[in-house]
């Protein structure tokens, strides 16, 4: 059961055929929130979910079944068929999960709110047990939720509609509903969002951010002063200078080239981009061993 927390979306690490690696991308999971994670979602954006076969989603599923960690391991659907998505969450719910993080479909340009509301209650009417936590990320899906329209979902389906994923930053300042969870999609808007009664993060980045993230959050639930929250800020935003996927992937590749393996169109950043990307985060005294080990 989801709650309160930082969470990352997660990657999908990639053997040179370009197949899903399975056993490493659960392994990377493992290691995130070893390292201070309450958890992490699988196929998220972050995780190539729009470019992964269902087969590999379906495996990974059942492979994570009887991990230690499968009570911290959560979905999301990366599909834009309404089908595939009630089909792929309908296995998934054989597994005992029950909390999805679900985008509106993308691809097709003018979502309307009446659209988006029917999908999701075309989901739900399919599936009555299904938790959903809305995905807002108006660059990637062509639709930004706005704050009637999630309380109009929440208000029709109470049970099945519990959280956001806010990755376009106009919910998490001002929406406010009762038991519901709100997740800025940036950990550079932790401090502030917890600060508002948000729930934590759901980030890209604390794939390597991990420690850190979780640092700010603790000491903002022990009510001691921040001693970390500056250097995460920093750090969020000098990868926010890139492509995420693009650079995550090359960051890690340095310790592991299993990262260097990536989904078209998806690209590793240049040599001169890398680089670039390693002397700034030098500057805020990041890389170490730790963070390269997740």
């Amino acid at each position: 059961m989801i709650k309160k927390g930082v969470y990352a979306a997660g990657l999908s690490v990639l053997n040179v055929d370009r197949t899903l690696n399975i056993d490493a991308t659960i392994n990377h999971a493992s290691q995130a929130i070893q390292n201070g994670l309450h958890g992490v979602f699988f196929f998220g954006s972050t995780g190539q979910s729009q470019l992964i076969s269902s087969n590999e989603k379906r495996e990974l599923i059942a492979k994570t079944a009887s991990h230690k960690l499968r009570k911290q391991f959560f979905l999301g659907t990366g599909n834009n068929s309404l089908n595939e998505n009630i089909d792929l969450i309908r296995y998934a719910m054989e597994y005992d999960f029950r909390e999805f993080l679900i985008m509106p479909p993308a691809y097709y340009k003018g979502n309307t709110d009446e659209g988006v509301f029917e999908f999701y209650s075309r989901l739900i009417n399919a599936l009555p047990k299904v938790k959903i936590i809305l995905y807002n990320f108006e660059k990637l899906s062509g639709y930004k939720f706005s704050v009637e329209m999630i309380t109009k979902l929440v208000e029709t389906f109470p049970e099945n509609i519990i959280g956001c994923k806010d990755s376009s930053y106009n919910l998490f300042e001002k929406l406010k509903l009762p038991k519901f969870l709100m997740f800025p999609g940036s950990e550079a808007k932790l401090l502030k969002g917890l600060e508002l009664g948000c729930s934590g993060c759901i980030s890209a980045v604390t794939n390597v951010t991990h420690t850190l993230a979780r640092k700010v959050f603790d000491d903002f639930e022990k009510k001691i002063s921040q001693s970390k929250n500056e250097q995460l800020v920093n750090v969020r935003e000098t990868f926010d200078q890139y492509n995420l996927i693009s650079a995550l992937h090359s960051f890690l590749s340095i310790k592991d080239e299993n990262y260097k393996n990536i989904l078209p169109p998806l690209t590793l950043l240049s040599k001169e981009k890398q680089k670039e990307l390693i002397e700034k985060l030098n500057k805020l005294k990041f890389i170490t061993e730790k963070n390269l080990a997740a």
